[in-house]
């Protein structure tokens, strides 16, 4: 689907007053000065024309064409023809992109006066996606893109290079230096790539036997791991927007997954960014023409259960891998581009691109619509030549002015956003959900959102009245029909601006559920600007009847605040003893922070004579080994327990939080009581990090919904910084159920505190 690029370009116009006959010439402060500020969008529609065979038609002038936005004719003020293929005979590569101007003048600008001279030339970027590609997908991916280099590459192709791996890089600025492209390409090493990016279903049915205790459940590295990727490309289209003419994105990856709580807005965002800054997206799938035999690859081990025999392992597989495909699709046809799956035939993605970027017409034209609507109007693009087809973007999206609407109309707007089927995504938002059990047919979904604190621009005491941020959700049942709402404006502190720039704005709400699926969808707007974010992704609340171990969501957290009295009054798991304790939606913690865990067992069996708290819990991995038992002891030594009915503390220097009800172990449990364990590891691959001694509880401490609920508090002061899977094992030792539920985080360097001056007294 092709869609045009709006380009604003604003110009200033200085008018002298003094237009009389000659004065003496007075104080240049004395004479008035008058601006006029003009502003004008230009539209920019890429048109390839061709014939019944498939050529290119290179005769067509202006007249030839009619163009018209949402079924009105517009006056077509620029036009022009791009045709690469006059340089195919041209002489030797120039040693940079315009010959005069420095490496990297367009990715990584090293002047404002550097521009890129793309007139007639065909702009190429390899986007390399190493984050979770096989060391052997590496080199399939860079050898292709070698042999390109080598054997097809014009004289008009001007190509850069952009990986991503833990971090997105920029290795080439846009060049037709075929040495340099491929000295680039020869320093990408098989080991960038992170195979954890793409997860398990948690299952051991179907899984490959690995001689594990227990098959993980990855899919929480997929949380925001799509984002990390459409955010990646959505930073390149933002650079290339200042280039006119046509690009292309050759993208190589081993697919996206989006579950969970991915961000469905995220893949709009990207979309929409390419739209506007004129690229074409083409995904290659670099895992290439696939079999899925029943028994599974040769490099695999064998697998779990009976799924090799019944063609469910196969069936998984298809399924997996199209879901894996699906987001690449929607890049491509959203953005004018094609997507080359199953083919292991990589020459065909350049192939296309240069046949897609031969010729074309450029037509510009200002619309008639004067509304600042940021609604998406659609284009069509006629010829008075029938015989001929023509390839196009059909739209673009306005632009939005939100300083002169009034408050119904700004209510209104938000209303809008919320029913329009493509939201707004300039503002960045992020959001997690969490489920607890009030009853056997109620649950309380916990969601927060954040917004990174570089999205808010209220820096300065005058935008005081404006310094708000309005919220807007909905959560749809089975995605039809609305079971609840939210609508709430959030009041920030001006006086402390600048911190909240540093840090994050999170907004925690709940709603009360019953089992089922659901889609949950919101909108912010900052009231300054008027820029809106959406956040939108699909919650499964399981129904816990049907489960061994019926156990809640795991919260991750770093911060614990004062509970407001309205929290206070109604349900609200994570408000315990007038402290709530706030979500951390990124997993990203400090080394001088504290790890905070809630969760909560519900239904847990009861036994007589439970064994002493200080037992070890039957199938649990109660104590470290003795290569980490130095790194264990002193993580153990600052860990507080906490959480009403948990029998006992993590070692001897472990101190119970007070006012919480925790038991020693030398008190004796009462008879017909529960009696589950719990401990939290730390792995880096297969190496236990750290694993603290288990926790062991005997009672219920909320009767009224039949939950153990457990607060964990441990000190990351000895951990390395670097990724981390934080496992939670529970086992309920009387039942003989467990679960061990894992949530990927990264513990970064404690942030050096710098002096600062003291603020100047009025």
């Amino acid at each position: 689907m092709n869609k045009a690029l709006a380009i604003i370009a604003a110009a200033l116009l200085a008018l002298n007053a003094s237009a009389q006959a000659p004065q003496a010439p007075q104080p240049p402060a004395q004479q008035p000065q008058y601006r006029v500020h003009v502003t004008s969008e230009l539209v920019l529609v890429n048109v390839v024309a061709r014939d019944k065979k498939g050529n290119l038609v290179r005769d067509l002038k202006k007249e030839d064409f009619t163009l018209l936005e949402d079924g009105k004719r517009q006056t077509i003020s620029t036009f022009d023809f791009e045709n690469v293929d006059e340089l195919a005979t041209a002489g030797a590569a120039e040693a940079t992109i315009s010959g005069t101007a420095p490496d990297g003048s367009v990715l990584r600008p090293a002047d404002k006066s550097a521009t890129l001279n793309a007139r007639d030339r065909r702009l190429m970027l390899l986007f390399f996606d190493f984050s979770g590609m096989e060391p052997e997908e590496i080199e399939r991916c860079v050898d292709a893109a070698k042999k390109f280099v080598q054997t097809r590459m014009q004289p008009a192709d001007l190509i850069a290079l952009v990986s991503l791996s833990t971090n997105m890089r920029i290795d080439l600025d846009f060049t037709d230096d075929k040495t340099k492209v491929l000295t680039a390409l020869s320093s990408y090493a098989s080991g960038q790539g992170q195979g954890f990016d793409n997860g398990a279903t948690g299952s051991s049915e179907g899984a490959a036997e690995t001689s594990g205790a227990f098959t993980a459940d990855d899919t929480d590295y997929n949380t925001f791991n799509a984002d990390r990727k459409l955010l990646a490309l959505q930073a390149i289209m933002q650079t290339l927007g200042k280039i006119s003419q046509k690009k292309a994105i050759i993208y190589f990856s081993n697919g996206i997954s989006q579950n969970g709580v991915d961000n469905q807005s995220a893949l709009r965002a990207a979309t929409a960014s390419a739209v506007k800054a004129n690229v074409s997206i083409y995904p290659v799938d670099i895992r290439g023409l696939q079999a899925f035999p029943p028994g599974g690859e040769a490099q695999n081990a064998s697998l779990h259960g009976q799924s090799a025999y019944n063609g469910a392992a196969v069936l998984n597989d298809l399924n997996s891998n199209a879901a894996t495909q699906d987001t690449l699709s929607t890049l491509a046809s959203d953005t004018g581009g094609k997507a080359f799956f199953d083919s292991n035939d990589f020459g065909a993605v350049f192939s296309q691109v240069q046949k897609d970027s031969s010729a074309y017409y450029v037509l510009g034209f200002t619309s008639t619509n004067a509304l600042k609507d940021g609604r998406f109007r659609h284009l069509k693009v006629q010829l008075n030549r029938p015989d001929l087809k023509l390839d196009y973007r059909s739209g673009y999206y306005a632009g939005r002015d939100f300083e002169h609407l009034n408050r119904a109309d700004r209510e209104q707007q938000i209303q809008d956003e919320m029913a329009s089927e493509l939201s707004q995504t300039d503002v960045a938002v992020y959001a997690g959900a969490a489920y607890f059990r009030q009853d056997d047919s109620h649950y309380y979904l916990s969601v927060s959102l954040v917004i990174p604190g570089s999205q808010i621009p209220f820096v300065q005491a005058k935008d005081r009245d404006n310094a708000t941020i309005d919220v807007i959700g909905e959560v749809r049942a089975d995605g039809k029909f609305a079971v609840g709402h939210l609508r709430d404006t959030v009041k920030l502190a001006v006086d402390s601006a600048q911190q909240v720039r540093r840090k994050n704005v999170q907004y925690n709400t709940g709603f009360i559920l019953a089992p089922g699926s659901y889609h949950l969808k919101f909108v912010v707007r900052e009231n300054q600007s008027g820029r809106m974010g959406s956040f939108e992704t699909d919650v499964q609340i399981p129904d816990l009847r049907k489960t061994p171990l019926r156990m809640s969501s795991v919260v991750l957290s770093s911060q614990r605040v004062p509970a407001t009295a309205k929290k206070t009054s109604g349900p609200h798991p994570l408000v315990q003893d007038q402290t709530e304790l706030v979500p951390n939606i990124t997993h990203v913690f400090t080394q001088d922070q504290h790890l905070y865990l809630q969760y909560e067992v519900y239904d847990a069996a009861r036994g007589k004579n439970p064994a002493p708290a200080s037992a070890n819990a039957s199938g649990a991995n109660a104590a470290p080994s003795d290569a980490n038992a130095a790194a264990n002891a002193a993580a153990n030594s600052g860990a507080n327990i906490a959480g009403a009915g948990a029998n006992g503390a993590a070692n001897g220097n472990a101190n119970a939080a007070p006012n919480q009800g925790v038991k020693t172990s030398s008190e004796k449990a009462p008879k017909d009581s529960v009696r589950v364990f719990t401990s939290i590891e730390f792995l880096q691959g297969t190496i236990k990090v750290y694993e603290s001694k288990p926790i062991v509880a005997n009672e219920v401490n909320a009767p009224d919904r039949k939950a153990v609920i457990f607060q964990i508090d441990l000190p990351l002061a000895a951990l390395k910084p670097g990724f981390y899977v934080c496992q939670v094992n529970v086992v309920d030792d009387v039942s003989g159920n467990f679960a061990f539920p894992r949530s990927p985080i990264l513990v970064k360097e404690a942030a050096q505190l710098t002096p600062t001056a003291a603020p100047a007294g009025k």
